[in-house]
């Protein structure tokens, strides 16, 4: 389809705004009513599909039976030359994952604003009996009023109301939002969007989601086996009671998470009154425990062993060797006594990184591989580059690109600061020992003429400036790159 081609005698196409695996959505004007529409028209290479075309055709019946604020309504379906659309109403606006991608974690009572609308939405969906089975930011559109409404049911299945659940045997989602029932191809129920909307609600507050990987089976597995960690682990003013409502959606077993969506919308509601009127309640069981818990996974790394009486010999030694070490640390340095004056500490060092190349590992030309080095050669008349792009979202080729930054050794990093002379691109910080096995290690900022990355310490030898969008012109560049540990 190309932009001012007419659809079934009525819509004029006028903007592609979004491109996915199955299908395209355009934004369109309704001849016939005056108003601007979103056509959503199901891909050429489909149309041989049984199984799309049914899909697809699911979706309009499907969202044509909710009428609520906060989901995406449906106008009108049709075909045009053998290929099947559906008529939307037209959300002027972002998408929740653009919201972040912009502004990283949001302040708690937006997030949960937003949170409790998009649990509205899919109450109303579970009570119609649907459960959507693919709740993501992407999925999630803002107005112009940042009132969020849910859309592309494209993978909703009809919930038997005798059984409470849908087919098994498919996996089907998106692997950082997938419940573990769904990610194994067990049943999936109302309990799984509860899950996926916890954690959707972990990355408003955090500015990331609870697991990270490289494919969709390495994320799928860390959802299945692995605790989530606490929001409290990664941002200290949530309050404990929020803590534990995101724990509780996001619990591995289904009958441990909020009966409905209803019921976890309500105990959302009741912390954004908290947050609101700036009280905690005494009598939520989560006060109980003033301090985050220990990692998890920490205590399940090991299955516990009676020590016998050559360890415990050991251990006694040992914390008989901490007590000496603690005297000597408190005869070196009084400041740790109570009531005397702590010796002032020396700031953070820099370290000196080098930028060796560009990644790009979506595309196959480079990124002006060798104007990397500029980036860190202390000069900031000089810079590196990435190639120019149609739009901001690099044309839909690509997720991003970055730039490669090699430390002397393995060392964990507290900040990376960015001087550019485009600013408006949005970027990560990465870290790992390969630009292929690095993971996020920073939220996700918009970069200004100078701007620190604040990194959570974890050790690497190789660090990426992984930009996710470009400026308006479709060009980023990178004067220059320093760091401190």
């Amino acid at each position: 389809m190309t932009t001012n081609e007419l659809i079934a005698g009525r819509y004029d196409l006028e903007e592609l705004v979004g491109s996915g695996g199955n299908s395209s959505v355009y934004r369109a004007r309704d001849t016939l009513l005056e108003r601007v529409v979103a056509l959503k028209i199901l891909h050429e290479h489909h149309l041989d599909d049984a199984d799309y075309i049914e899909r697809f055709g699911r979706e309009a019946r499907t969202v044509a039976q909710l009428s609520h604020p906060n989901i995406v309504t449906v106008i009108d379906r049709g075909d045009s030359d053998g290929r099947p659309f559906i008529v939307f109403e037209y959300v002027d606006g972002d998408t929740l994952d653009q919201l972040i991608a912009r502004r990283g974690a949001l302040p708690v009572e937006e997030a949960l604003e937003l949170a409790i609308a998009i649990a509205r939405g899919l109450a109303f969906a579970h009570k119609h009996g649907l459960v959507h089975r693919d709740v993501k930011p992407h999925n999630i559109l803002l107005n112009g009023d940042r009132e969020p409404k849910v859309t592309d049911f494209g993978i909703a299945r009809s919930l038997d109301m005798k059984r409470g659940m849908t087919e098994t045997g498919t996996v089907l989602g998106t692997s950082n939002y997938i419940a573990p029932e769904q990610a194994s191809g067990d049943r999936v129920d109302a309990q799984s969007d509860v899950y996926s909307l916890g954690v959707v609600l972990f990355e408003l507050l955090t500015g990331e989601v609870p697991f990270a990987g490289q494919n969709f089976v390495s994320v799928a597995l860390r959802h299945i086996n692995e605790p989530a960690p606490s929001v409290l682990d990664r941002r200290g003013d949530v309050s404990p009671r929020l803590a534990e409502a995101v724990d509780r959606a996001l619990a591995k077993d289904p009958r441990d998470r909020y009966p409905s969506m209803d019921a976890f919308a309500a105990e959302l509601e009741a912390c954004l009154h908290e947050v609101r009127a700036g009280i905690q309640d005494p009598n939520a069981t989560v006060l109980r425990r003033p301090v985050p818990s220990p990692p998890r996974r920490a205590v399940r790394a090991r299955r516990p062993v009676s020590p016998g009486p050559l360890l415990v010999s050991l251990l006694a030694l040992a914390a008989l060797a901490l007590i000496v070490v603690a005297a000597i640390a408190v005869h070196r340095d009084r400041s740790i006594l109570p009531g005397v004056s702590a010796a002032p500490q020396t700031g953070s060092a820099p370290v000196s990184l080098s930028a060796v190349t560009a990644y790009d590992p979506n595309g196959g030309g480079g990124e002006h591989d060798s104007e990397a080095r500029q980036a860190t050669d202390g000069n900031t008349a000089t810079f590196w580059r990435t190639e120019h792009y149609n739009t901001p979202d690099f044309g839909g080729l690509k997720d991003g690109v970055g730039l490669v930054l090699d430390a002397p050794s393995a060392v964990a990093l507290k900040s990376l600061t960015v001087t550019s002379d485009t600013p408006g691109f949005t970027a990560v910080v990465k870290a790992g020992n390969s630009p292929e096995t690095a993971q996020v290690d920073s939220a996700p900022k918009t970069v200004g003429s100078t701007t620190t990355f604040d990194l959570k310490g974890q050790s690497a030898p190789v660090y990426v400036l992984w930009i996710t969008r470009l400026p308006a012109d479709g060009r980023a560049q990178v004067n220059e790159v320093t760091a401190k540990r």
